[in-house]
């Protein structure tokens, strides 16, 4: 498999570039796919079925790219504004509308593959940017962010899991118990990400956006902010684990729940499947209902899209790879055996759960589906969302490793948030 460090993507695609126009004078296309996922088996399987598609298109070549999640999110906004990047790419921000392709007049059958995907291709088309009947790629998964709980550690505790009712201080209370009965190192954790810190935003009753406007952090979000900050001060949200990565950085603490260091993590539904092949017998573990709030009880909606960029020298090999991988065969095929919500409407899919802990857990994101605030999907489709999820990540570890005080960082991220809405005015 071809892995490439962030230092150098830029560098493979502009080989791929390379690539394509050596193979242009041979008569055969070449389409560069740029992906990303946790699931290192998916990753696989993404790229053999590049190979696949080869075989039954000899005359195009897939280019297939694997990164990581930081570096996609980073680079390929720069590289698709400049007119470079990928043909093809998996995306979680839905800014890149104004670059993508519509597939739909170079598609074999684009009927049948709206119908398939039906409503979520609406989730791809931006008002006044992409047409409205336009077919620019399709929705790879659908997410949702739920605390994860080592079942056996609870039990060790004597601690009963926290109920579906429960708030987040609840959680990381009972959390902070077990670790202390038992010895864990880490009682609650989750990604350094501002998407994976918003659900509980919203469930305290947060709201980023206020008269048109970014609005951050108004007095739910500090209040939030407050107990985080206070939970890293006693030990039950350890500062390592935001505090050792800089800037606007990502990073995913799967590891440490897989190694038995965690008790709490808050993460989604995409880590099943790792889980249940990583962790195997090791412990018990399962999914618990979204932190309530003042608000509700709410799970941070998101998702992946693979998408084709207009960008392309080869449209036309571009759709058909897309059919490919958003047939009904191939979805269900990756739905099933890496336990994914797809876009795709596939009926009755049948999940290789090969773990108790694993249906339980996808039970309970089955069930969490309805719990989601339509401001948070609101939320993902606005401009400028991926910049206030960054800022947040930024001044958050600031605070966490003791760089600014709990109103300096409310002061810095309020000035921050008047920047973004100052450039997306500009704009």
């Amino acid at each position: 498999m071809k892995t490439y460090l962030s230092s150098a993507l830029a560098v493979a695609l502009a080989t791929a570039s390379f690539a394509w126009s050596g193979a242009a004078m041979a008569e055969t296309k070449t389409i560069t796919f740029l992906f990303t996922d946790d699931d290192q088996g998916y990753v696989e399987r993404m790229e053999a079925l590049s190979k696949e598609f080869e075989t039954a298109h000899p005359d195009i070549k897939v280019n297939f790219v694997s990164s990581g999640y930081d570096a996609v999110a980073k680079q390929l906004p720069v590289q698709l504004a400049v007119g470079e990047g990928p043909d093809i790419a998996k995306i979680t921000d839905w800014q890149l509308a104004p670059y993508y392709l519509d597939m739909r007049p170079y598609m074999k059958d684009p009927d049948g593959f709206a119908k398939l995907h039906g409503d979520s291709l609406n989730t791809l088309r931006f008002p006044g940017v992409n047409d409205p009947q336009s077919i620019n790629g399709y929705i790879a998964s659908q997410t949702f962010n739920l605390p994860f709980v080592n079942k056996t550690l609870f039990e060790q505790a004597g601690e009963p899991l926290p109920k579906p009712t429960a708030t987040l201080k609840d959680i990381v209370e009972a959390s902070a118990r077990v670790a202390k009965a038992t010895g864990a190192q880490i009682p609650f954790t989750m990604d350094r990400s501002g998407h994976r810190f918003s659900g509980a935003a919203f469930s305290y009753g947060s709201n980023y956006v206020k008269d048109g406007k970014f609005f951050f952090p108004d007095d739910a979000a500090k209040r939030y902010v407050t107990d985080l900050y206070g939970w890293t001060k006693d030990g039950s949200f350890p500062k390592e684990m935001w505090g050792a990565a800089g800037g606007t950085q990502y990073k995913n603490m799967g590891d440490e729940f897989v190694n038995g260091n965690v008790v709490t993590y808050l993460a989604g539904n995409w880590m099943v499947n790792p889980f249940q092949k990583k962790i195997g017998d090791a412990f018990d573990w399962t999914a618990i209902s979204a932190p309530c709030g003042d608000a509700g009880c709410y799970a941070m909606p998101g998702g992946t899209a693979i998408v084709g960029f207009k960008r392309t020298k080869s449209p036309e090999a571009v759709a058909a790879f897309i059919e490919f991988l958003g047939s009904e065969k191939v979805q269900r095929e990756i739905a099933e055996n890496y336990v994914i919500l797809t876009g795709a409407d596939i009926k009755d899919p049948q999940y290789k759960l090969e773990s108790k802990n694993a249906k339980e857990a996808m039970a309970v994101f089955l069930g969490s589906r309805n719990s989601v605030p339509q401001a948070a999907r609101d939320l993902e489709r606005l401009k400028g969302s991926s910049a206030i999820y960054q800022l947040i990540v930024q001044r958050m570890s600031q605070l966490i490793v003791g760089e600014l005080s709990l109103d300096e960082t409310f002061k810095a991220m309020s000035a921050d948030v008047d920047k973004v809405n100052e450039a997306l005015a500009a704009k």
